[in-house]
Order: structure tokens, then sequence, then C-alpha cells
């Protein structure tokens, strides 16, 4: 039996009109990304991505076109995402993992208690996120919490390049405070012969 990834199950009928980069972006066997990365957001919210950081989100430094690489790979019906970002004087980790929770929606999880729901839509090949809440994990009880009450709106665009290669790009938009963080990039996808050797 073929294994299919988180998104593939989430898109459902809707993979196969996804672009062929973001197909190899989402398989299920183990992979990498490899390319640039951009991080913005203005000086203001420095003091609050400083304290996200000691809950492993975002990343807490701006940057422009920095080298980023992106493992993923399957365990059961969760898929891990790691994360190495190699800003000027430092390589930060973002990591999680993924879980499906029917529909077109998935968790990505940044902690085992913390994470953010999102439904996914493909538009002319092109990929569509919308965050709908974020979730507190307590046991077996998922609690939502609004996204107007932490940082914002969520949505995230992705599109294929070519057969190769995808851009991406991820705003957080605040109802007060208008967009607070956005992080871009341009991305090609590798198989790998094994998973990372670090778990989540």
């Amino acid at each position: 039996m073929t294994e299919v990834s988180i998104m593939q199950r989430a898109l459902g009928a809707q993979w196969e009109a996804l672009a062929p980069a973001l197909k190899a972006h989402y398989a299920a066997a183990k992979n990498r990304d490899l390319g640039v990365l951009t991080v913005e957001y203005p000086t203001a919210m420095q003091g609050p991505l400083n304290v996200l950081r000691l809950f492993g989100t975002l990343i807490n430094q701006r940057a422009q076109q920095v080298p980023t690489q992106v493992h993923k790979w399957m365990v059961g019906e969760q898929q891990y995402w790691q994360r190495r970002v190699e800003l000027p004087k430092q390589v930060m980790a973002f990591d999680s993992h993924w879980h499906y929770v029917g529909g077109n929606e998935l968790i990505e999880y940044v902690k085992p208690y913390l994470g953010l729901k999102m439904a996914v839509t493909v538009r002319d090949g092109k990929l569509y996120y919308e965050g709908r809440a974020y979730i507190l994990k307590l046991g077996s009880l998922l609690i939502p919490i609004p996204e107007a009450l932490v940082l914002g709106h969520t949505t995230i665009e992705e599109i294929g390049v070519d057969a190769k290669q995808f851009t991406m790009d991820f705003r957080l938009q605040h109802p007060l405070f208008g967009q607070i963080y956005r992080y871009t990039g341009r991305f090609h996808t590798e198989l790998e012969a094994s998973r990372p050797q670090t778990q989540l």
C-alpha cells in the first residue's frame, strides 16, 4: 500500500490539480527542501517574537535570502518537519509535526501541546492555507483559541514556479495592527535515502 502524505489526505481529489513541484514538496517519501528564506517583521514585534522562540515558534531575526533546509518524513499517520535556517551568526531550528484532522484541515504542532489548525485548498495549481484557530492540546482534549486573540490570521500561498521549484509566502495579519510577520522563500525538493537522525 502506497503511503499517503498529510497534505494529500487533506486535499483529497484536489491533490491531482496541484503543481508538480508542490506534489514533490508534500510527498510522503522522505525528502528535503533546499532554498532561501527571507523574514520580515516590524520592530515592535521583536519582544513578542523573542518570547515565542522559547516555544520553538517562528524565527525572531530578520533575514534576507538566507540558506534554508527543510527535512520531512512520515512516522505512522504524522509527518515531521525539521527546518534549519542559516542566519549570519547562527543556525536556527524551527521544527514541527503535522496531524490530519479531517476534511481539508490539518494541525501543525510546534510543541506537543501547541498547534495551529489550518484549512488547505488548491486554485489554479496553487496551494492556499487559511488559519482556523490556535490549538491547545491537553491529553486528548483539543481547545481552539481564536486567531484574533493571539497573533492574528495566518495565510500561506505556495506556487509552483516550474517542474521542480516552488515559492512560498507566509503572513500573519493582526486585526488591529495589520501585517505583523512575513516569511517568503524559494525552494526545490530532493528525495532522501534515510530519515534525519534527530526526531522531535
